[in-house]
């Protein structure tokens, strides 16, 4: 599993990065968890808003601090 988190290198995407990395700490899952500054590579993601979160190629979150939990739940959820 491949897990992008992207955004500026602000305070909330660092957040959601480290939530990133707590929630798949938690779930014991076999993860690479990226953090991608470089505004052409977010740009060419089709993110509009960052921070965002990208789980296997797929925006499953963006704009917003989500949750460890809220993670897990997109994590699990991508792994269906």
């Amino acid at each position: 599993m491949e897990i992008k988190v992207l955004g500026s290198g602000c305070a909330n995407c660092k957040r959601l990065y480290q939530f990133t990395l707590q929630a798949v700490s938690d779930l014991a899952i076999d993860a690479e968890v990226l953090y991608v500054t470089d505004m052409h590579a977010i740009a060419d993601s089709g993110l509009m808003r960052t921070p965002g979160l990208i789980i296997d190629g797929k925006i499953v979150s963006y704009g917003r601090v989500s949750t460890v939990d809220e993670i897990k739940n997109l994590i699990n959820k991508a792994n269906i």
